[in-house]
């Protein structure tokens, strides 16, 4: 196992030069189960970009010397009203009140050494500096009898209850990407997760 030796907010400069990598690492790493995820450069150039150009979103970066190896990131859920209004319409929240911890991708060597929670601390510290009220994310739903579920897979429930996140009933969004071996995109439901700050 590697160590990580710094995790930091990317902002500026640093945030703008880092986004490449961001984009590989989310390609390689949502490549696996449970995302399956077949994407490409230029489509995560064109996704990485609203964190550019937002003032309120963070980029968390996780690094082995100068190496990228993991990355956050975070917005608030404004800034993708547009994808989740339809999933939020029927729960009463105010959607300017929520931050939305976006994705965390590390690779595979260096987890299980609590870079996990150092990626939530610093979107959640960033979201209550700026008087968001709640975080949430959203996690794919895969069937459990999905052909390519590995044997010995965990979801990541446990952790993510630890850290006060609850399902949001009824609060399940739709989005389309290509899986592995598919010859298009199709639409999977990913569920909603919220907690208070």
């Amino acid at each position: 196992m590697a160590d990580v030796t710094d995790v930091r907010p990317l902002t500026g400069a640093a945030l703008g030069a880092a986004l490449d990598d961001v984009a590989r690492l989310r390609i390689r790493v949502f490549h696996a189960w449970p995302y399956l995820y077949d994407g490409d450069l230029e489509y995560e150039r064109k996704y990485l970009q609203s964190y550019r150009d937002s003032d309120k979103a963070i980029v968390v970066g996780a690094f082995d010397g100068d190496r990228l190896i993991g990355a956050s990131t975070g917005a608030p859920l404004t800034d993708h009203a547009d994808d989740f209004a339809a999933a939020f319409a029927d729960t009463g929240l105010d959607l300017s009140q929520i931050f939305y911890c976006a994705e965390s991708v590390l690779l595979p060597d260096y987890r299980g050494q609590g870079v996990g929670h150092k990626f939530f601390d610093r979107r959640e510290g960033h979201a209550r500096d700026l008087g968001f009220t709640k975080c949430a994310f959203c996690s794919v739903q895969r069937p459990t009898d999905h052909p390519l579920r590995p044997d010995l897979y965990r979801p990541l429930d446990t952790f993510w209850r630890a850290r006060g996140y609850k399902p949001l009933p009824g609060a399940i969004a739709q989005f389309s990407w290509k899986d592995i071996g598919e010859e298009g995109e199709t639409l999977k439901p990913l569920q909603f997760w919220i907690r208070d700050l």
